[in-house]
């Protein structure tokens, strides 16, 4: 018997795992960019991200020709997750799969009048030759003389 209390720490050892949590990221459309709690990537939708963390998490969803989509969600963490439960999850090697998913709204085209948008930059072509911005010509301009 006293043997079987020496090797149950291996066996648990042997036989045990880590949790694993993982959160699956879809969008419709896919091929969304996925920002979590910042400005670094972490993919494109859809996507498997394994996280360490419960809470509060910031999402930002980027896809050309699609509105941005800022947004926070809560992970919850299950009951297993709080002590002393959290061991005995953690020696089993419990997985915690969550999914989100996301709809992206097509960006509105506006309407294009041409005759106003050429009419616009040759004004501002005007106004660009007159600012404080602009370098005068290397030369002069020829004249007609």
């Amino acid at each position: 018997m006293r043997a079987l209390v020496r090797l149950l720490p291996l066996v648990v050892l042997v036989t045990g795992g880590c949790a694993q949590r993982s959160l699956t990221i879809t969008s419709e459309p896919p091929g969304a960019l996925v920002y979590l709690n910042g400005p670094e990537e972490i993919g494109r939708t859809p996507l498997r991200y394994d996280f360490e963390r419960y809470g509060d998490y910031e999402i930002i969803l980027r896809k050309e020709g699609y509105q941005t989509l800022r947004t926070n969600r809560n992970l919850k963490a299950p009951l297993y997750a709080f002590p002393p439960l959290d061991l005995g999850a953690e020696m089993i090697g419990v997985r915690d799969n969550r999914h989100w998913h996301f709809e992206l709204t097509p960006l509105d085209p506006a309407p294009v009048d041409a005759q106003a948008l050429i009419g616009r930059a040759q004004e501002l072509k005007g106004q660009l030759r007159s600012t404080q911005y602009t370098r005068p010509a290397a030369t002069a301009p020829a004249t007609g003389e």
